[in-house]
């Protein structure tokens, strides 16, 4: 028993959310430069990678962590370009280089937003970044609630139901389904790990609950989810918790609910 659970472990460990970069390097007059180093440097963890391009002068990182990145573009006899960006978890994006004649280093900002349009696959949904997890308002903290605003989910409300209970989760089928896939069809994975809760199996709610403080990033897959997605048909929700940096972060909140401005009830 001992054994197994160890084995287990060991696998669990290797299963990560992860995203996905790609992009062109050209020279001045347009044409494909081959062998140039792209480098991508995660400065939170000072991590590291590496890649070439090919004849095509294209590059490819198939798998690399969600995270903000500069990325470094160098090749003989052209100047050195940079770019920042922010890669989300299972959002494929491409970000190209057109390097100048010039000895100079050159640093671009790449806005999240110009990365939302997905061109690598037919999948659909929206990433939700850290910025937006702490700046909209939603009851309970809990950041999957925020699945009702992707478009084509049904969310039919909290409470209200017909049992007793008054909880309308536990009687409509409805509750949270995505491009008309009921709600038990949909997937939710915390840092690459199966969170689905087997019992119930509410769309809006995995077995380990996540809180605001926890979460760096999800992604929401409505329709169209590609081979690597999870095992149903309806939404395919990826959870991304915060990761260790070199600097310490800490966080303090408060509820105050004072019952001299509430309305009898």
């Amino acid at each position: 028993m001992l054994l197994c659970i160890l084995i287990s472990c060991s696998f669990a460990f290797g299963q990560t959310a992860t995203t996905s970069l790609r992009g062109v390097v050209k020279d001045p007059s347009g044409a494909l430069v081959p062998n140039a180093t792209v480098t991508v440097l995660d400065k939170s963890i000072d991590k590291t990678y590496t890649a070439t391009t090919n004849a095509s002068g294209a590059y490819e990182f198939p798998q690399i962590a969600p995270a903000k990145y500069l990325i470094t573009v160098t090749a003989q006899g052209l100047g050195t370009q940079s770019k920042t960006a922010e890669l989300l978890v299972n959002q494929p994006a491409s970000i190209d280089f057109k390097l100048s004649m010039e000895a100079n280093q050159v640093t671009v900002d790449v806005s999240a937003s110009a990365q939302t349009l997905n061109t690598t696959d037919a999948s659909m949904g929206n990433s939700v970044g850290s910025e937006m997890i702490q700046s909209l308002p939603m009851d309970g903290r809990d950041p999957v609630s925020l699945l009702a605003m992707q478009p084509g989910v049904l969310f039919l409300g909290e409470g209200g139901g017909n049992s007793a209970s008054g909880n309308q989760e536990n009687t409509d089928s409805r509750q949270g389904a995505v491009s008309g896939s009921r709600s038990d069809q949909g997937n939710i994975t915390l840092d690459g790990l199966d969170d689905n809760d087997q019992v119930n199996g509410y769309a809006f709610t995995g077995v380990l609950r996540s809180t605001l403080d926890s979460t760096e990033e999800f992604r929401v897959t409505t329709s169209n989810g590609t081979a690597d997605a999870g095992r149903s048909s309806g939404a395919q929700v990826s959870l991304i918790t915060k990761k260790g940096t070199n600097k310490f972060h800490g966080a303090a909140y408060e509820y105050y609910r004072p019952t001299n401005t509430v309305s009898n009830s």
